[in-house]
């Protein structure tokens, strides 16, 4: 019986033949990370262990993205924690002004490779799935283990295959992809599974695409997200670090629990719905809904295909006047880059606002959190209730061009719209 892309990937990190889906092991990690907001629980745990050391300084790695720049004295003292525990401890510190958002960093910094396995106390450490690498996220006690001993303990999970068909239309991508993937088999779909991405629909995809198709299996409840890394990834790692990475594929033979064939040929741009990523739409159902504000950004669609795509719908153009538009690059590397194309000064003739890297208003944090009654079209990863701040506020999710287009209209629309 042939393997899986997890499986062949967790087999070389537990240094086993072959593993099964349901065994346990205990995996070596090539990177550790944690933000503040749950580093600072992972050093309480890690600093309970009897003689605890990190196993290896330059594999863990901190990243200041969730309530940075500290918008709050409590906020503060966290950040201030992190830093002095990674001082203490010689490991990899990012800080405000040389960082970003630890999922678009840490990719962009030649830290994951191909191949590698990424223990992050963060649930969209799946992330790194984009380019071939198992990352899953853990919590803050294994987080502190992890630290200490370089490995984790998990169950290797089963495996569904998402097969994608056809080449995506005009202003249809990656973020399209998992929106629909997950209003089909919904929030719990893929509980504690590997989600296996493919097929020549991804071949037109960019990275920055793969990238917000991998973030968000955990909101089908996924273990991980996996896109095998190809040529284009062999181009996009060999930019950015110096390690060559490992390129597994699954084989032929292959047993999946499941598989699902999607045609992408046909498909329009689609909105979850408030309160679950699950609650898809057309986005030519939604044209009656006013809107407040628009976020484009953050983490899902923070990297510079996603700002040139927000861009190229607002050239030109301005925001409504009853609409705020918050900007946030997921890098200072992508804010620079932005810069240097002209595309910072496209948002802000159009009157949005450009924020530094941070994750701040997707968990209700800072930078852009709503009112009761205020609606946003965000190119998040969440909409529940509450989740960008007021209860009875409401967060619909989209891509770049959605969300670019109804902050031009005031409406949820479609770029085609316009």
């Amino acid at each position: 019986m042939g393997h899986t892309l997890a499986e062949k990937i967790l087999a070389t990190k537990c240094g086993r033949p072959e593993v099964y889906p349901g065994q346990f092991i205990n995996a070596r990690v090539d990177l550790v990370l944690a933000s503040e907001l749950s580093g600072v629980l992972t050093i309480e745990e890690f600093e309970k262990i009897n003689g605890a050391r990190i196993f290896d300084p330059k594999k863990v790695v901190l990243v200041m993205d969730h309530f940075t720049p500290a918008k709050d004295i409590k906020s503060a003292e966290i950040v201030k924690r992190c830093r002095d525990f990674a001082r203490e401890h010689n490991i990899t510190f990012y800080d405000v002004g040389r960082a970003g958002i630890q999922h678009v960093l840490l990719p962009e910094k030649g830290l994951v490779v191909p191949g590698d396995l990424i223990a992050g106390a963060d649930s969209h450490t799946c992330t790194y799935g984009f380019m071939g690498a198992f990352g899953t996220g853990i919590g803050s006690t294994d987080a502190a283990a992890a630290m200490a001993l370089g490995e984790m303990w998990l169950k290797v999970p089963e495996s569904i295959k998402l097969v994608y068909h056809g080449q995506p239309p005009k202003w249809v991508g990656g973020k399209d992809l998992i929106l629909y993937t997950i209003k089909q088999i919904g929030v719990d779909g893929a509980r504690y599974q590997a989600m296996e991405f493919t097929g020549e629909a991804l071949d037109y995809l960019d990275m920055a695409d793969r990238f917000s198709i991998a973030n968000m299996a955990i909101e089908a409840g996924a273990k991980t997200g996996l896109i095998a890394a190809d040529e284009k990834t062999r181009q996009y790692v060999s930019q950015r670090s110096n390690r060559p990475g490992e390129y597994w594929q699954s084989d032929p033979d292959a047993e999946y629990e499941a598989v699902y064939e999607f045609d992408v040929s046909e498909f329009e741009p689609f909105v979850a719905v408030p309160f679950l990523p699950e609650n898809v739409k057309p986005v030519s159902e939604l044209s009656e809904i006013k809107i407040d504000q628009v976020a484009i950004g953050m983490c899902t669609n923070g990297n510079l295909e996603d700002l040139r795509a927000a861009a190229e719908v607002l050239r030109g153009r301005q925001i409504h006047p009853n609409v705020r538009a918050v900007i946030i690059p997921g890098s200072q590397k992508v804010y620079l880059d932005a810069l240097k194309e002209g595309l910072i000064e496209i948002f802000l003739e159009a009157n949005c606002s450009i924020s530094t890297p941070t994750c701040g208003p997707c968990l209700g944090g800072h930078m852009g959190v709503l009112a009761a009654g205020e609606r946003c079209v965000s190119t998040s990863n969440r909409n529940f209730r509450g989740r960008m701040g007021h209860p009875e506020s409401e967060v619909y999710l989209a891509n770049p061009y959605v969300a670019a287009a109804s902050a031009i209209t005031g409406y949820i629309t479609s770029p085609s719209a316009l």
